[in-house]
């Protein structure tokens, strides 16, 4: 058998040396842990404690939360191993690296998830009154976490600790086959990335028209909030997987033609670093992104910017919070006839007023 440097978010960050990258790496890490720990701690808290009436967005902004804070709350550990070794056993290892990695696919599937309610609230809203009825989002999310840690079962068998220059180091995929380690790149890369970003491309280019088109500010800006998230994570996580394509075709010329496959691992050994560090930093900017967004909402101390852009969001997505389309009616007298639409979301007055018109008695 032999040992394969098959990158995982811990070990992209590794450096072979305690120099300049070493410490440049734990700075990265160190700066992600306490930006983004503590924001995602106030959006998950603000969510919860603040925003009473969930709309679907927001629920799939707090799981995404709550995924990147577990990928977080792990880098003092491998800040230390990195510094120093990996002291904390090979079971540790194994968890801890099946953890980040149901998180990063959950977070990737949220985000999909959340761009497709996004496309389904802007062109089919009445749709989305029916989804909100169903109550079905609750039972979407449990499935995506369930497929999200069975995705990541792999890392079990295959994690290892091994000695990287006299230390010990929780770096390496033990594979037992070329055939294995095929089949977890193409599982990490091809679901994990190529299917959820042809999914978000498809979705927010059928919207581009229309964002521009919507009446109401409010809905503009929850579906740019979310657009936002989507180039962040397709920023963050491109180097990452053309390391792991990179790895597919070393795979297949490595017998072939050994000189081609060493450059294209020196290639791949060099993108690295910086692949790794975008990995982490795409759990650290979205509350950034919250905050940037938030900004034209920000009234006082008391109710802070964050907390009005959430309920918003709430309030301005079709079937959801506390304002929803409860009926259209249509009364008619001797002397006049009047239209009356009771309008409960903000989000579905661009379509009913096309056919809701108020008659001056």
């Amino acid at each position: 058998m032999s040992i394969s440097d098959e990158r995982v978010p811990s070990e992209t960050m590794a450096s072979r040396e305690l120099d300049g990258g070493t410490v440049g790496a734990c700075v990265i890490l160190g700066l992600s842990f306490l930006v983004g720990a503590p924001g995602n701690v106030f959006v998950i808290w603000t969510i919860l404690r603040h925003v009473k009436q969930r709309s679907h967005t927001v629920v799939t902004i707090l799981h995404l939360a709550a995924a990147d804070l577990l990928v977080l709350v792990t880098l003092p550990l491998w800040i230390y191993s990195l510094a120093h070794s990996w002291i904390f056993g090979e079971a540790c290892c194994k968890a801890m690296v099946f953890v980040i990695n149901a998180c990063m696919y959950s977070s990737v599937f949220i985000i999909t998830l959340m761009s497709v309610e996004r496309f389904v609230a802007v062109r089919y809203p009445f749709a989305s009154v029916n989804w909100k009825r169903k109550k079905a989002m609750n039972k979407v999310l449990f499935a995506v976490w369930t497929v999200s840690f069975l995705f990541s079962i792999p890392v079990i068998p295959t994690q290892i600790v091994d000695t990287d220059l006299g230390q010990e180091q929780c770096l390496y995929r033990n594979y037992t086959s070329i055939t294995q380690e095929l089949l977890c790149l193409l599982l990490e890369t091809v679901l994990g990335y190529i299917v959820p970003i042809s999914i978000l491309v498809i979705c927010y280019g059928c919207l581009c028209s229309r964002i521009t088109q919507m009446t109401f500010r409010s809905k503009r800006k929850s579906t740019v909030v979310i657009g936002s998230i989507v180039i962040a994570f397709a920023v963050c996580w491109t180097p990452y997987h053309i390391g792991n394509l990179l790895s597919l075709v070393i795979l297949a010329i490595q017998d072939s033609n050994k000189d081609a496959a060493d450059n294209l691992e020196s290639i791949r050994s060099t993108m690295a670093t910086i692949a790794g560090a975008l990995v982490f930093i795409s759990s650290t900017i979205n509350p950034i992104l919250y905050m940037f967004a938030a900004r034209s909402f920000r009234k006082s101390l008391h109710d802070t910017g964050i907390q009005k852009l959430f309920r918003h969001i709430s309030s301005t997505s079709p079937g959801e919070g506390n304002r929803e389309v409860s009926f259209v009616t249509k009364k008619h007298s001797n002397q006049s006839e009047t239209s009356q639409c009771v309008v409960d979301s903000d989000v579905q007055m661009d379509v009913l007023l096309k056919m809701c018109e108020d008659t001056p008695s």
